[in-house]
Protein backbone atom coordinates (compact mmCIF):
# COMPACT_ATOMS: atom_id res chain seq x y z
CA UNK A 1 0.00 0.00 0.00
CA UNK A 2 1.41 3.47 -0.76
CA UNK A 3 2.34 5.61 2.22
CA UNK A 4 -0.42 7.92 3.35
CA UNK A 5 -0.16 11.45 1.95
CA UNK A 6 -0.05 13.08 5.38
CA UNK A 7 3.07 11.15 6.23
CA UNK A 8 5.12 11.39 3.09
CA UNK A 9 8.57 12.79 3.72
CA UNK A 10 9.29 15.35 0.99
CA UNK A 11 12.80 15.89 -0.21
CA UNK A 12 14.37 19.10 1.08
CA UNK A 13 14.15 21.95 -1.43
CA UNK A 14 16.95 24.47 -1.91
CA UNK A 15 17.75 26.67 1.08
CA UNK A 16 15.78 29.88 0.97
CA UNK A 17 12.33 31.16 0.20
CA UNK A 18 10.70 33.86 -1.82
CA UNK A 19 9.32 36.91 -0.08
CA UNK A 20 6.90 37.51 -2.95
CA UNK A 21 5.32 34.05 -3.05
CA UNK A 22 2.09 34.04 -5.05
CA UNK A 23 -0.94 33.62 -2.80
CA UNK A 24 -2.93 31.69 -5.39
CA UNK A 25 -0.97 28.52 -4.70
CA UNK A 26 2.63 27.39 -4.99
CA UNK A 27 5.92 28.99 -4.00
CA UNK A 28 7.83 31.46 -6.10
CA UNK A 29 11.41 30.23 -5.71
CA UNK A 30 12.92 32.73 -8.11
CA UNK A 31 13.81 35.14 -5.33
CA UNK A 32 15.74 33.60 -2.46
CA UNK A 33 15.74 35.13 0.99
CA UNK A 34 18.73 34.23 3.21
CA UNK A 35 17.44 32.94 6.52
CA UNK A 36 20.48 31.73 8.42
CA UNK A 37 21.08 33.60 11.66
CA UNK A 38 24.44 34.25 13.26
CA UNK A 39 27.13 31.58 13.19
CA UNK A 40 26.73 31.12 16.95
CA UNK A 41 22.94 30.63 16.69
CA UNK A 42 23.49 27.94 14.06
CA UNK A 43 25.67 26.00 16.52
CA UNK A 44 23.23 26.47 19.42
CA UNK A 45 20.11 25.57 17.44
CA UNK A 46 19.58 22.29 19.32
CA UNK A 47 19.95 23.97 22.71
CA UNK A 48 16.84 23.93 24.91
CA UNK A 49 16.03 25.77 28.13
CA UNK A 50 16.23 22.73 30.43
CA UNK A 51 19.69 21.81 29.12
CA UNK A 52 21.10 24.94 30.77
CA UNK A 53 18.75 25.43 33.71
CA UNK A 54 18.62 21.86 35.06
CA UNK A 55 22.43 21.44 35.48
CA UNK A 56 22.60 24.79 37.33
CA UNK A 57 19.79 23.68 39.67
CA UNK A 58 21.46 20.32 40.33
CA UNK A 59 24.82 21.95 41.04
CA UNK A 60 23.19 24.40 43.50
CA UNK A 61 21.23 21.65 45.25
CA UNK A 62 24.34 19.49 45.69
CA UNK A 63 26.59 22.38 46.79
CA UNK A 64 26.21 21.55 50.55
CA UNK A 65 28.20 18.35 49.88
CA UNK A 66 31.27 20.55 49.33
CA UNK A 67 31.04 21.64 52.97
CA UNK A 68 30.16 18.35 54.64
CA UNK A 69 29.25 14.79 53.70
CA UNK A 70 27.37 14.12 56.95
CA UNK A 71 24.00 14.53 55.27
CA UNK A 72 24.78 13.16 51.81
CA UNK A 73 21.74 10.86 51.64
CA UNK A 74 19.36 13.66 52.59
CA UNK A 75 21.06 16.09 50.21
CA UNK A 76 20.74 13.67 47.28
CA UNK A 77 17.09 13.00 48.14
CA UNK A 78 16.35 16.73 48.41
CA UNK A 79 18.02 17.40 45.05
CA UNK A 80 16.06 14.65 43.27
CA UNK A 81 12.74 15.70 44.85
CA UNK A 82 13.29 19.39 44.10
CA UNK A 83 14.17 18.78 40.44
CA UNK A 84 11.07 16.58 40.13
CA UNK A 85 8.86 19.29 41.63
CA UNK A 86 10.42 21.90 39.37
CA UNK A 87 9.72 19.75 36.30
CA UNK A 88 6.11 19.10 37.40
CA UNK A 89 5.64 22.84 37.98
CA UNK A 90 6.79 23.76 34.48
CA UNK A 91 10.03 25.41 35.61
CA UNK A 92 12.00 23.72 32.82
CA UNK A 93 9.62 24.65 30.02
CA UNK A 94 10.71 27.22 27.44
CA UNK A 95 9.57 30.80 27.96
CA UNK A 96 9.54 33.74 25.62
CA UNK A 97 9.51 36.44 28.31
CA UNK A 98 12.18 35.62 30.89
CA UNK A 99 12.22 37.13 34.38
CA UNK A 100 13.35 35.63 37.69
CA UNK A 101 10.54 37.59 39.39
CA UNK A 102 7.95 35.70 37.33
CA UNK A 103 9.39 32.38 38.48
CA UNK A 104 10.01 33.33 42.10
CA UNK A 105 6.57 32.41 43.61
CA UNK A 106 6.57 28.92 42.04
CA UNK A 107 10.29 28.51 42.71
CA UNK A 108 9.97 29.44 46.37
CA UNK A 109 6.91 27.27 46.94
CA UNK A 110 8.55 24.15 45.55
CA UNK A 111 11.81 24.78 47.41
CA UNK A 112 9.84 25.07 50.67
CA UNK A 113 7.83 21.92 49.90
CA UNK A 114 10.88 19.75 49.11
CA UNK A 115 12.79 21.15 52.10
CA UNK A 116 9.86 20.42 54.43
CA UNK A 117 9.55 16.83 53.19
CA UNK A 118 13.29 16.29 53.62
CA UNK A 119 13.26 17.77 57.14
CA UNK A 120 10.32 15.59 58.22
CA UNK A 121 12.03 12.43 56.95
CA UNK A 122 15.30 13.45 58.64
CA UNK A 123 13.46 14.04 61.93
CA UNK A 124 11.79 10.63 61.75
CA UNK A 125 15.02 8.78 60.91
CA UNK A 126 17.35 10.64 63.29
CA UNK A 127 16.20 11.44 66.81
CA UNK A 128 18.76 14.21 67.06
CA UNK A 129 18.07 17.94 66.98
CA UNK A 130 21.66 18.88 65.95
CA UNK A 131 21.52 16.43 63.00
CA UNK A 132 18.19 17.77 61.74
CA UNK A 133 19.20 21.41 62.18
CA UNK A 134 22.47 20.79 60.32
CA UNK A 135 20.57 19.19 57.44
CA UNK A 136 18.06 22.07 57.33
CA UNK A 137 20.90 24.60 57.15
CA UNK A 138 22.27 22.75 54.13
CA UNK A 139 18.82 22.78 52.50
CA UNK A 140 18.48 26.52 53.13
CA UNK A 141 21.91 27.13 51.58
CA UNK A 142 21.03 25.09 48.50
CA UNK A 143 17.69 26.93 48.14
CA UNK A 144 19.44 30.29 48.21
CA UNK A 145 21.96 29.09 45.64
CA UNK A 146 19.16 27.86 43.38
CA UNK A 147 17.54 31.30 43.36
CA UNK A 148 20.89 33.02 42.74
CA UNK A 149 21.69 30.50 39.99
CA UNK A 150 18.30 31.06 38.36
CA UNK A 151 18.78 34.83 38.44
CA UNK A 152 22.22 34.57 36.81
CA UNK A 153 20.89 32.07 34.29
CA UNK A 154 18.08 34.46 33.29
CA UNK A 155 20.61 37.24 32.73
CA UNK A 156 22.82 34.92 30.69
CA UNK A 157 19.95 33.76 28.47
CA UNK A 158 18.77 37.32 27.84
CA UNK A 159 22.31 38.37 26.94
CA UNK A 160 22.69 35.42 24.55
CA UNK A 161 19.35 36.21 22.89
CA UNK A 162 20.02 39.94 22.52
CA UNK A 163 23.37 39.23 20.87
CA UNK A 164 21.70 36.54 18.75
CA UNK A 165 23.97 33.80 20.05
CA UNK A 166 20.82 31.77 20.70
CA UNK A 167 17.75 32.11 18.47
CA UNK A 168 15.34 29.83 16.68
CA UNK A 169 13.75 30.39 13.28
CA UNK A 170 10.02 31.07 13.61
CA UNK A 171 7.13 31.22 11.15
CA UNK A 172 4.01 33.14 12.16
CA UNK A 173 0.76 31.48 11.04
CA UNK A 174 -1.64 34.30 10.31
CA UNK A 175 -1.24 37.44 8.28
CA UNK A 176 -3.80 39.62 10.06
CA UNK A 177 -3.23 42.44 12.56
CA UNK A 178 -2.00 40.16 15.35
CA UNK A 179 0.34 38.27 13.04
CA UNK A 180 1.72 41.53 11.67
CA UNK A 181 2.32 42.89 15.18
CA UNK A 182 4.06 39.68 16.26
CA UNK A 183 6.29 39.87 13.19
CA UNK A 184 7.24 43.46 14.07
CA UNK A 185 7.97 42.60 17.71
CA UNK A 186 10.12 39.58 16.86
CA UNK A 187 12.17 41.57 14.37
CA UNK A 188 12.68 44.45 16.78
CA UNK A 189 13.22 42.61 20.08
CA UNK A 190 15.61 39.64 19.91
CA UNK A 191 15.26 38.92 23.66
CA UNK A 192 12.33 36.62 22.88
CA UNK A 193 14.76 34.19 21.26
CA UNK A 194 12.87 33.89 17.96
CA UNK A 195 14.04 34.96 14.52
CA UNK A 196 11.04 35.85 12.35
CA UNK A 197 11.49 34.32 8.89
CA UNK A 198 8.02 34.95 7.46
CA UNK A 199 4.29 34.41 7.79
CA UNK A 200 1.79 32.12 6.10
CA UNK A 201 -1.96 32.38 5.75
CA UNK A 202 -4.88 31.31 3.60
CA UNK A 203 -4.72 32.45 -0.08
CA UNK A 204 -8.04 34.26 0.31
CA UNK A 205 -6.88 36.68 3.02
CA UNK A 206 -6.62 40.28 1.76
CA UNK A 207 -3.12 41.71 2.12
CA UNK A 208 -3.69 45.21 3.47
CA UNK A 209 -0.61 46.24 5.39
CA UNK A 210 -0.43 42.87 7.14
CA UNK A 211 2.55 40.61 7.81
CA UNK A 212 4.76 39.73 4.80
CA UNK A 213 3.45 36.39 3.56
CA UNK A 214 5.92 33.86 2.18
CA UNK A 215 3.35 31.22 1.31
CA UNK A 216 0.04 29.68 2.19
CA UNK A 217 -1.00 27.29 4.93
CA UNK A 218 -0.57 24.46 2.42
CA UNK A 219 3.10 25.44 1.98
CA UNK A 220 3.83 25.27 5.71
CA UNK A 221 5.57 21.88 5.74
CA UNK A 222 7.79 22.74 2.77
CA UNK A 223 8.65 26.14 4.26
CA UNK A 224 9.48 24.61 7.64
CA UNK A 225 12.12 22.44 5.95
CA UNK A 226 13.42 25.14 3.61
CA UNK A 227 13.91 27.63 6.43
CA UNK A 228 15.05 25.08 9.03
CA UNK A 229 12.16 26.37 11.12
CA UNK A 230 11.97 25.22 14.73
CA UNK A 231 9.06 27.28 16.05
CA UNK A 232 5.56 27.93 14.72
CA UNK A 233 3.46 30.72 16.22
CA UNK A 234 -0.30 30.58 15.57
CA UNK A 235 -1.65 34.13 15.53
CA UNK A 236 -4.82 34.81 13.51
CA UNK A 237 -4.97 32.46 10.50
CA UNK A 238 -7.86 32.91 8.10
CA UNK A 239 -8.65 29.23 7.69
CA UNK A 240 -10.67 26.47 9.31
CA UNK A 241 -9.29 24.55 12.25
CA UNK A 242 -9.36 21.33 10.21
CA UNK A 243 -7.15 22.81 7.47
CA UNK A 244 -4.75 24.24 10.06
CA UNK A 245 -4.50 20.93 11.94
CA UNK A 246 -3.83 19.03 8.73
CA UNK A 247 -0.82 21.27 8.02
CA UNK A 248 0.45 21.23 11.60
CA UNK A 249 0.37 17.44 11.84
CA UNK A 250 2.55 16.79 8.81
CA UNK A 251 6.03 15.42 9.66
CA UNK A 252 8.15 18.54 9.15
CA UNK A 253 5.58 20.82 10.83
CA UNK A 254 4.95 18.53 13.78
CA UNK A 255 8.66 18.56 14.68
CA UNK A 256 8.47 22.31 15.39
CA UNK A 257 7.66 23.79 18.81
CA UNK A 258 4.15 25.18 18.69
CA UNK A 259 3.02 28.42 20.34
CA UNK A 260 -0.34 30.15 20.04
CA UNK A 261 -1.97 33.48 20.82
CA UNK A 262 -5.17 32.72 22.83
CA UNK A 263 -8.33 33.63 20.98
CA UNK A 264 -9.82 35.16 24.15
CA UNK A 265 -7.52 38.04 24.96
CA UNK A 266 -7.00 38.56 28.66
CA UNK A 267 -7.56 34.88 29.37
CA UNK A 268 -4.88 32.91 31.16
CA UNK A 269 -4.45 29.26 31.98
CA UNK A 270 -5.08 28.52 35.62
CA UNK A 271 -2.04 26.98 37.28
CA UNK A 272 0.29 27.95 34.43
CA UNK A 273 2.89 30.67 34.04
CA UNK A 274 1.61 33.62 31.96
CA UNK A 275 3.91 34.32 29.02
CA UNK A 276 3.90 36.99 26.35
CA UNK A 277 5.71 38.55 23.40
CA UNK A 278 5.56 42.33 23.74
CA UNK A 279 2.45 42.06 25.98
CA UNK A 280 0.68 39.83 23.41
CA UNK A 281 -0.27 36.75 25.48
CA UNK A 282 1.13 33.49 24.20
CA UNK A 283 0.93 29.89 25.37
CA UNK A 284 3.01 26.80 24.62
CA UNK A 285 1.05 24.03 22.93
CA UNK A 286 1.88 20.46 23.86
CA UNK A 287 3.72 18.29 21.35
CA UNK A 288 1.49 16.91 18.61
CA UNK A 289 3.65 13.85 18.05
CA UNK A 290 6.09 11.64 19.94
CA UNK A 291 9.68 12.64 19.27
CA UNK A 292 12.88 13.34 21.17
CA UNK A 293 13.13 12.43 24.87
CA UNK A 294 9.41 11.59 25.10
CA UNK A 295 9.77 9.00 22.32
CA UNK A 296 12.92 7.53 23.90
CA UNK A 297 11.12 7.23 27.25
CA UNK A 298 8.16 5.48 25.64
CA UNK A 299 10.40 3.13 23.66
CA UNK A 300 12.45 2.23 26.76
CA UNK A 301 9.28 1.48 28.74
CA UNK A 302 8.02 -0.69 25.83
CA UNK A 303 11.20 -2.78 25.78
CA UNK A 304 11.16 -3.26 29.57
CA UNK A 305 7.47 -4.22 29.49
CA UNK A 306 7.84 -6.63 26.55
CA UNK A 307 10.88 -8.44 27.99
CA UNK A 308 9.28 -8.74 31.43
CA UNK A 309 5.96 -9.94 30.02
CA UNK A 310 7.58 -12.52 27.71
CA UNK A 311 9.50 -13.98 30.66
CA UNK A 312 6.62 -13.98 33.14
CA UNK A 313 3.98 -15.14 30.65
CA UNK A 314 6.09 -17.81 28.94
CA UNK A 315 4.15 -20.68 30.61
CA UNK A 316 0.85 -19.11 29.49
CA UNK A 317 2.20 -18.57 25.97
CA UNK A 318 3.22 -22.24 25.81
CA UNK A 319 -0.20 -23.32 27.05
CA UNK A 320 -1.94 -21.14 24.43
CA UNK A 321 0.30 -22.57 21.69
CA UNK A 322 -0.57 -26.15 22.70
CA UNK A 323 -4.30 -25.32 22.88
CA UNK A 324 -4.17 -23.67 19.44
CA UNK A 325 -2.39 -26.72 17.99
CA UNK A 326 -5.02 -29.08 19.44
CA UNK A 327 -7.84 -26.86 18.16
CA UNK A 328 -6.60 -26.21 14.64
CA UNK A 329 -3.52 -28.26 13.90
CA UNK A 330 -0.23 -26.87 12.64
CA UNK A 331 0.53 -23.21 11.94
CA UNK A 332 -0.10 -22.07 15.49
CA UNK A 333 0.80 -18.48 14.67
CA UNK A 334 -1.14 -16.23 12.32
CA UNK A 335 0.73 -13.42 10.50
CA UNK A 336 -1.12 -10.61 8.82
CA UNK A 337 -0.03 -7.35 7.21
CA UNK A 338 -0.97 -4.25 9.16
CA UNK A 339 -0.13 -0.54 8.87
CA UNK A 340 2.18 0.97 11.48
CA UNK A 341 3.79 4.32 12.21
CA UNK A 342 3.93 6.75 9.25
CA UNK A 343 1.98 4.27 7.14
CA UNK A 344 4.72 1.62 7.06
CA UNK A 345 3.41 -1.95 6.68
CA UNK A 346 4.53 -4.77 8.96
CA UNK A 347 3.34 -8.27 9.86
CA UNK A 348 1.51 -8.65 13.15
CA UNK A 349 1.76 -12.01 14.97
CA UNK A 350 -1.22 -13.62 16.72
CA UNK A 351 -2.34 -17.05 17.84
CA UNK A 352 -4.53 -18.52 15.09
CA UNK A 353 -8.22 -18.73 16.02
CA UNK A 354 -9.57 -19.77 12.58
CA UNK A 355 -8.44 -20.35 9.01
CA UNK A 356 -9.70 -17.86 6.38
CA UNK A 357 -10.78 -19.21 3.01
CA UNK A 358 -8.08 -17.15 1.22
CA UNK A 359 -5.81 -14.14 1.64
CA UNK A 360 -8.43 -11.75 0.21
CA UNK A 361 -10.91 -12.78 2.90
CA UNK A 362 -8.24 -12.33 5.55
CA UNK A 363 -7.50 -8.78 4.40
CA UNK A 364 -11.06 -7.54 3.75
CA UNK A 365 -13.33 -9.23 6.32
CA UNK A 366 -14.04 -6.69 9.07
CA UNK A 367 -15.05 -8.98 11.94
CA UNK A 368 -15.09 -12.74 12.58
CA UNK A 369 -16.70 -12.45 16.02
CA UNK A 370 -19.69 -14.62 14.99
CA UNK A 371 -17.96 -16.76 12.38
CA UNK A 372 -18.85 -20.45 12.83
CA UNK A 373 -15.31 -21.46 11.86
CA UNK A 374 -13.99 -20.05 15.14
CA UNK A 375 -13.73 -23.01 17.52
CA UNK A 376 -14.44 -22.93 21.26
CA UNK A 377 -10.76 -22.57 22.18
CA UNK A 378 -10.24 -19.79 19.64
CA UNK A 379 -13.40 -18.04 20.82
CA UNK A 380 -12.21 -18.17 24.45
CA UNK A 381 -8.76 -16.89 23.54
CA UNK A 382 -10.24 -14.01 21.56
CA UNK A 383 -12.63 -13.11 24.37
CA UNK A 384 -9.74 -13.10 26.88
CA UNK A 385 -7.44 -11.35 24.34
CA UNK A 386 -4.92 -14.18 24.73
CA UNK A 387 -4.54 -14.40 20.95
CA UNK A 388 -2.86 -10.97 21.06
CA UNK A 389 0.02 -12.03 23.35
CA UNK A 390 2.49 -12.92 20.52
CA UNK A 391 2.43 -9.23 19.61
CA UNK A 392 4.89 -8.77 22.48
CA UNK A 393 7.44 -9.89 19.89
CA UNK A 394 6.30 -7.08 17.56
CA UNK A 395 6.79 -4.64 20.45
CA UNK A 396 10.30 -5.95 21.09
CA UNK A 397 11.13 -5.50 17.38
CA UNK A 398 9.96 -1.88 17.50
CA UNK A 399 7.06 -2.43 15.08
CA UNK A 400 4.48 -1.84 17.80
CA UNK A 401 4.15 -0.22 21.21
CA UNK A 402 2.42 -1.43 24.35
CA UNK A 403 -0.11 1.41 24.09
CA UNK A 404 -1.17 3.11 20.88
CA UNK A 405 -3.83 3.01 18.17
CA UNK A 406 -4.69 -0.57 17.28
CA UNK A 407 -3.11 -1.68 13.96
CA UNK A 408 -5.41 -2.07 10.99
CA UNK A 409 -5.13 -3.83 7.64
CA UNK A 410 -4.11 -1.86 4.49
CA UNK A 411 -7.53 -2.29 2.85
CA UNK A 412 -9.35 -0.71 5.79
CA UNK A 413 -6.71 1.98 6.39
CA UNK A 414 -7.18 3.18 2.81
CA UNK A 415 -10.96 2.97 3.11
CA UNK A 416 -11.19 4.78 6.46
CA UNK A 417 -8.65 7.42 5.44
CA UNK A 418 -10.92 8.46 2.56
CA UNK A 419 -14.06 8.44 4.71
CA UNK A 420 -12.70 10.13 7.85
CA UNK A 421 -10.32 13.08 7.33
CA UNK A 422 -8.35 12.67 10.59
CA UNK A 423 -8.08 8.88 10.53
CA UNK A 424 -4.58 8.88 8.97
CA UNK A 425 -3.30 11.18 11.72
CA UNK A 426 -3.43 8.31 14.22
CA UNK A 427 -0.33 6.89 12.52
CA UNK A 428 1.88 9.59 14.01
CA UNK A 429 2.85 7.05 16.67
CA UNK A 430 3.49 3.30 16.61
CA UNK A 431 0.40 1.14 16.77
CA UNK A 432 -0.24 -0.58 20.08
CA UNK A 433 -1.16 -3.81 21.80
CA UNK A 434 -3.92 -1.86 23.51
CA UNK A 435 -5.19 1.68 23.18
CA UNK A 436 -7.33 4.41 24.68
CA UNK A 437 -10.16 3.72 22.22
CA UNK A 438 -10.27 0.04 23.18
CA UNK A 439 -10.40 0.62 26.95
CA UNK A 440 -13.08 3.27 26.36
CA UNK A 441 -15.44 0.65 24.93
CA UNK A 442 -14.64 1.30 21.25
CA UNK A 443 -13.83 -2.14 19.89
CA UNK A 444 -15.63 -4.46 17.54
CA UNK A 445 -18.43 -2.86 15.51
CA UNK A 446 -18.13 0.70 16.83
CA UNK A 447 -17.91 3.97 14.86
CA UNK A 448 -14.51 4.48 13.24
CA UNK A 449 -14.79 8.25 13.65
CA UNK A 450 -15.05 7.78 17.43
CA UNK A 451 -12.01 5.49 17.47
CA UNK A 452 -9.95 7.94 15.42
CA UNK A 453 -10.89 10.79 17.73
CA UNK A 454 -9.79 8.84 20.83
CA UNK A 455 -6.59 7.70 19.10
CA UNK A 456 -5.65 11.26 18.14
CA UNK A 457 -6.48 12.48 21.65
CA UNK A 458 -4.04 9.89 22.98
CA UNK A 459 -1.28 11.03 20.61
CA UNK A 460 -1.73 14.70 21.47
CA UNK A 461 -1.95 14.14 25.25
CA UNK A 462 0.61 11.36 25.70
CA UNK A 463 2.31 10.84 29.03
CA UNK A 464 3.85 7.84 30.71
CA UNK A 465 1.09 7.94 33.32
CA UNK A 466 -1.56 7.84 30.55
CA UNK A 467 0.10 4.66 29.24
CA UNK A 468 0.06 3.15 32.73
CA UNK A 469 -3.63 4.00 33.18
CA UNK A 470 -4.52 2.38 29.85
CA UNK A 471 -2.57 -0.78 30.71
CA UNK A 472 -4.35 -1.03 34.09
CA UNK A 473 -7.74 -0.54 32.45
CA UNK A 474 -6.81 -3.17 29.84
CA UNK A 475 -6.05 -5.71 32.58
CA UNK A 476 -9.44 -4.94 34.13
CA UNK A 477 -11.17 -5.45 30.78
CA UNK A 478 -9.40 -8.78 30.26
CA UNK A 479 -10.51 -10.11 33.66
CA UNK A 480 -14.05 -8.89 32.98
CA UNK A 481 -14.00 -10.82 29.71
CA UNK A 482 -14.56 -7.67 27.68
CA UNK A 483 -12.77 -8.98 24.60
CA UNK A 484 -14.20 -9.58 21.16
Amino acid sequence: MPRLPAFEHPSAPPSGVSMNAPMDGGLDTTTVLPYAGSRASTRTRRLRAWMVTAPIDVAALLAPLLLTQDYWRGTLFNAALTVGLFAAGGLYRPRRHISILDELPTLGGRLLASGAVGAIIAALRHDSVPHVSGFVRGVALSAALVIVGRALNSRLILLARRRRWVEHNAIVIGGGPIGAELARLLRRYPQYGLRFVGAVDAPSRPRLGAAPLIGTIDDLEKLAEMLECEVLVIADPDCSEADLMESLLRPASSRCDLWAVPRLWGSRSQGGHPDHIGAIPIIKIGDTTLTGPRWRLKRASDVVFAVTALVLLSPLLLLCAVATFLDGGRDVFFRQERIGRYGKPFHVVKFRSMRPADEHESQTTWSIAHDERVGPIGRFMRRASLDELPQLWNILRGEMSVVGPRPERPYFVEKFSMEYPRYAMRHRVPVGLTGLAQVSGLRGDTPISDRARFDNYYVENWSLWLDIKIVLRTVTEVFRGGGR
